[in-house]
């Protein structure tokens, strides 16, 4: 009888650690990000720049890799005056993008950044072939076509450039929403089903070289099962900010892991977890 109640404790303890360790957990969906709600009734062109700022500082993340030398992992588009340096872009005999003005230009870099790849700043071994920046209106940022909008609109005037972007109007927002109805009936993205397809959805291969120790935004991750264990794993993933790579800033955002489900959390630690070189 002892053996059966002390068989029946230990099953009981096994299952209150695991609520435990589900609950400490993210668990939220991965939704996808939402609009920034605006009122265009009393939107202006200085309150549409002032969102663009905003949308550049967070919700984009944008100064994760545009930030001035030495932590810069991409040019800080933010010091520099955006007209300008597109218009120099578009002079380079290397550029053979579709964008005639400094504002098209802009756009193509957002959302086709492998157009044109600034000299020096190209995914290691492409010979600045490729940009290691992913599209912004893709998981997992997921920017909005108004968003967009407002942060073209803001590079374009910080340094005293004339906006060229239209105010958005009532018709652009509702087809924005419309959009995102019309996307899966408005549902959130389903879960990813593999580690590969969680890496893919969250970027992660935008940042960090999966089968290389070469750096691209972060440090290549080749051999991390081999320095890191499981634990540690998932704590760079929940906590980013807890120990840093040496020789890196701290980049990545300290809410990542609430974006995504558990399954996809732990399907990518027990990825990485097995790459040992």
């Amino acid at each position: 009888m002892s053996v059966l109640f002390k068989t029946l404790g230990f099953s009981l303890g096994l299952t209150l650690l695991f609520t435990l360790v589900t609950y400490l957990l993210p668990q939220v969906k991965g939704e996808a990000p939402v609009e920034k709600a605006v009122d265009l009734g009393s939107l202006t062109m200085e309150s549409f720049i002032a969102l663009g700022d905003e949308i550049f500082h967070n919700k984009g993340t944008c100064t994760l890799c545009h930030q001035p030398a030495p932590l810069g992992r991409a040019p800080d588009i933010g010091g520099e005056d955006m007209v300008a340096l597109a218009n120099k872009h578009l002079a380079d005999e290397r550029y053979q993008g579709d964008a005639k003005n400094a504002e098209e230009y802009i756009r193509e870099s957002l959302l086709h950044p492998g157009k044109y790849v600034v000299a020096g700043w190209g995914k290691k071994g492409s010979n600045d072939t490729e940009s290691p920046m992913p599209m912004v209106d893709k998981p997992p940022i997921q920017l909005t076509p108004i968003e967009i909008d407002a942060v073209i609109a803001w590079l374009e005037a910080k340094d005293g450039g004339e906006v060229t972007v239209a105010l958005p109007t009532a018709e652009a927002a509702a087809e924005v929403a419309s959009a995102a109805t019309a996307d899966d009936s408005g549902k959130a993205p389903a879960p990813a089903t593999t580690a590969e397809e969680a890496l893919a959805k969250y970027a992660c291969t935008s940042c960090h070289a999966m089968d290389s120790n070469d750096v691209l935004v972060g440090p290549g991750l080749v051999d991390i099962g081999s320095r890191l264990s499981k634990e540690e794993l998932r704590q760079s993933i929940v906590d980013p900010n807890a120990v840093v790579a040496e020789g890196f800033p701290p980049a990545m955002p300290p809410d990542f892991a609430s974006k995504m489900t558990v399954s996809e959390l732990e399907m990518i630690v027990n990825y990485l977890a097995e790459k040992k070189g």
